[in-house]
């Protein structure tokens, strides 16, 4: 009996996966479901006939060859038009319990709509952008394959561009492969970041896979945080003064591709975003080899960035609405 109680310990030991310890968990490889819906998706991701100017796509604020944003404080919409807030990665997204900053969207879907028909982004109307797909055949076709109807709507538009950004995940990070049980993944100096990222509390509201989006946080929790940027966060939907500058937390998951940092986009180093969280969220001034350890552990977050063909837009046709970029 003793050696069959060894026995099971060994093996559930055995079973037990390397990071069963850890607050933070690797990035599971995605398999779509339905390849059909994706690939058209990715067609509607990167199409910029679905604005107003007919210029915008959703890459264009969330370029997926710079970490999934666009590397500027605040998007720039229509007519050049200057965005509210930071893009946030559209990178790992589907792991977020709401989208936006705010929260405003409950999932992937409903988010996706919401670009579309704004102002001060891509200016469309949903009908209009319908209208522009229903205008192109192989759009038609494409949607009779998927959903069975050759006429879209925007459930449809909006279903299969976040079956598409569903895939947009980073496995394969050397974190995740040290968490998996590679010891030589990380150098004596990320893993001193990494202790030290653990020690001083980061993990409070950066832990799971995705290190983030899980939860909701004020903004300057110890000290006031000074920004010009006139976001309130989840106090715009609420109307609390509790919920001002309270934003959903971002993943640092490829963070050393996703700057500027923070809602306002104004910090444009992991350095200063690392001295800036310690003093505001943790009351802690860390010294300049403590910001280098952690920043150093911070850069083996970036994982394997999405590979794929490029997709080839269908042509418009006579009956295609015109963009209109200047209006």
């Amino acid at each position: 009996m003793k050696l069959r109680a060894i026995a099971l310990a060994v093996l559930t030991l055995a079973a037990t996966p390397a990071w069963s310890a850890e607050p933070i968990q690797p990035i599971p490889a995605f398999k779509p479901k339905n390849p059909a819906m994706v690939e058209l998706g990715k067609k509607l991701y990167f199409d910029p006939r679905l604005s107003k100017s007919g210029f915008i796509s959703c890459n264009s604020c969330h370029n997926l060859s710079m970490g999934g944003t666009d590397n500027l404080e605040t998007s720039i919409g229509h007519n050049w038009q200057q965005g509210p807030i930071n893009a946030p990665t559209v990178l790992n997204s589907s792991m977020n319990m709401a989208q936006f900053w705010d929260g405003r969207a409950k999932d992937l879907k409903e988010q996706a709509g919401g670009p579309i028909a704004n102002p001060g982004e891509m200016a469309f109307t949903h009908e209009l952008a319908v209208d522009v797909l229903n205008s192109i055949p192989a759009y038609r076709a494409e949607f009779k394959k998927v959903f069975g109807k050759d006429k879209a709507n925007i459930d449809m538009v909006t279903d299969a561009i976040a079956a598409f950004e569903e895939t947009l995940v980073t496995p394969d990070s050397r974190f995740d492969k040290w968490l998996k049980g590679d010891k030589k993944a990380l150098t004596k100096t990320e893993l001193e970041g990494y202790k030290l990222f653990k020690d001083s509390g980061c993990t409070a509201c950066h832990y799971g896979p995705a290190m983030g989006g899980t939860s909701f946080q004020k903004m300057g929790l110890v000290a006031a945080y000074d920004t010009k940027s006139k976001a309130e966060g989840v106090a715009g939907l609420t109307g609390k003064d509790a919920d001002r500058m309270k934003f959903k937390v971002p993943t640092l998951r490829n963070i050393e591709m996703t700057y500027p940092y923070f809602h306002d986009g104004a910090v444009w180093t992991l350095e200063e975003a690392v001295d800036i969280m310690g003093r505001l969220q943790l009351g802690r001034e860390y010294n300049k080899d403590e910001i280098a350890r952690i920043v150093a552990y911070l850069k083996t977050l970036t994982g394997k960035q999405p590979d794929f063909k490029l997709p080839i837009l269908p042509p418009s046709t006579n009956d295609t609405p015109r963009p209109k970029p200047f209006e």
